[in-house]
């Protein structure tokens, strides 16, 4: 059975894409970011889906990108353009979320490359998984 693993905001997902999310979606934000931690606890069942992937894995570190929706409207997560990024640790049960972002905060023709190069830049830990 798996178990639930601690989720942690890194400080620049924190003070970067997921101000605008709280400044553009005020009253549906906060059960839209519970729901997007609560499903990270259980990280495990939500691979199992089709809103999370796999990006890379080495060692004991996975990096996965997984959609969600904004509470209170009708768009799914596939097709809002709501993104998360996250480094989980399997060996220490913790999933750290490097970046929460829609795809319009991405202004570049590549999108994976561009949140890619935001990963490198800003986490140095995880510059060689990328």
């Amino acid at each position: 059975m798996p178990s639930n693993n601690s989720v942690e905001i890194e400080p620049f997902a924190a003070n970067h894409f997921v101000k605008s999310f709280e400044k553009k979606h005020k009253q549906h934000w906060t059960t839209t970011f519970l729901s997007i931690i609560d499903g990270l606890k259980r990280i495990e069942f939500l691979l199992q889906t089709n809103i999370a992937e796999t990006i890379c894995i080495a060692g004991e570190i996975k990096i996965i990108k997984t959609q969600f929706r904004i509470d209170g409207t009708k768009e799914s997560a596939m097709s809002s353009g709501n993104r998360c990024i996250v480094a989980w640790h399997t060996d220490k049960q913790k999933v750290a979320v490097l970046l929460v972002y829609c795809k319009t905060d991405i202004v570049a023709r590549n999108e994976t490359a561009a949140w890619k190069n935001l990963v490198r830049k800003n986490y140095v830990q995880y510059y060689h998984l990328i």
